[in-house]
């Protein structure tokens, strides 16, 4: 009998436990879409947006915001994440060879100057994200590295945050001309729209969230069903 009873406690709290995972398991997935990634650097890193512009040597936290549309919104912290340090204006860029460890694209700037970030690319995607500068720096850095450089008109230093969402962006070259952005990034391609088909029987849900709420109602059912066969057992 005793034997009957620690089983059946064992049984429950397995249940139990059961129940929890299924139910934390949706919000665990829902984390990872701000692509969090701590990075160090060994000097002073030169960053465009709201907020600070230059940025010692250290380690820093990398965060994907927003995704509205074609313009992202990237905040970086400091290495607690105390302080949001500076948030940037970014445009998805496609890469042709995914890797699986982050990569950070630099400008190489003259020589006792801090290089200046350029792009950030996250483990296992194949798009990453293209900083946008203050045109005005936009067209300075074009000069001295003599490459075409994103650029919005927006005042980054004085702009709200909510203002990089809608912020025009452009392309500026070594000789400050104005060119289209597809100069320098490459947006992600579309998803191609599958056909229409007929299916002769009910189509499947695209998520689990209704099995799981059935699986959670069944294991509790059997945890309240286990409870009242203790208490009849003692």
């Amino acid at each position: 009998m005793e034997k009957t009873m620690t089983l059946l406690k064992g049984l429950g709290t397995g249940l139990c436990l059961t129940v929890l995972c299924l139910l934390a398991a949706p919000k665990a997935k829902a984390d990872d879409w701000n692509n969090k990634t701590v990075i160090t650097f060994s000097g002073p890193v030169e960053v465009p947006g709201v907020g600070q512009h230059l940025l010692p040597a250290g380690t820093y936290v990398f965060k994907l915001v927003d995704s509205p549309s074609d313009r992202h919104v990237v905040q970086i912290y400091n290495q607690d994440e105390t302080q949001v340090l500076t948030t940037i204006l970014a445009i998805p860029n496609y890469r042709l060879r995914i890797t699986d460890k982050t990569v950070i694209t630099f400008r190489e700037r003259p020589v006792g100057e801090p290089v200046s970030l350029k792009a950030w690319f996250y483990p296992g995607h194949e798009w990453g994200e293209q900083f946008v500068y203050e045109r005005s720096r936009a067209i300075e850095l074009a000069k001295e590295t003599n490459e075409v450089v994103l650029s919005t008109p927006v005042a980054l230093a004085s702009a709200p945050v909510e203002a990089l969402k809608s912020a025009p962006v452009e392309a500026v070259t070594p000789a400050g001309e104005t060119v289209d952005t597809a100069q320098v990034v490459q947006p992600p391609a579309p998803a191609a729209t599958p056909a229409p088909v007929e299916i002769a029987s009910l189509p499947k849900t695209a998520s689990n969230l209704g099995l799981i709420g059935l699986c959670g109602m069944m294991f509790l059912g059997s945890g309240l069903l286990l409870s009242v066969l203790l208490k009849r057992l003692a």
